[in-house]
């Protein structure tokens, strides 16, 4: 009785075919929000991975820099252990 609005019902037939298109628009409207919102989602999960992705190699770009700082001071260092050492022994075998 108080549930839908029929063409025999008080409301008469024009205000029942208004509520239908209202709902239809609303199922409508919802449909193209809930795809605008998927494609946000979607967008935004892969500017994520981007910038994640660009972290990963700042970070291994700056990994290999120290690596490569490390290996150089290293052979530095030994470069000049090894050429004390040898004139050192040959200052031994001169003397």
């Amino acid at each position: 009785m108080f549930g839908a609005a029929t063409a025999e019902s008080p409301l008469g037939p024009s205000l029942v075919m208004r509520m239908r298109q209202s709902i239809s628009q609303f199922e409508v409207a919802f449909e193209q929000e809930t795809t605008l919102e998927r494609r946000r989602r979607e967008q935004l999960r892969r500017r994520a991975a981007k910038r994640s992705r660009a972290r990963r190699i700042t970070r291994n770009e700056h990994h290999g820099k120290v690596r490569f700082s490390v290996l150089a001071v290293c052979l530095t260092a030994t470069v000049i252990v090894v050429v004390v050492a040898m004139f050192e022994a040959l200052s031994f075998l001169m003397a």
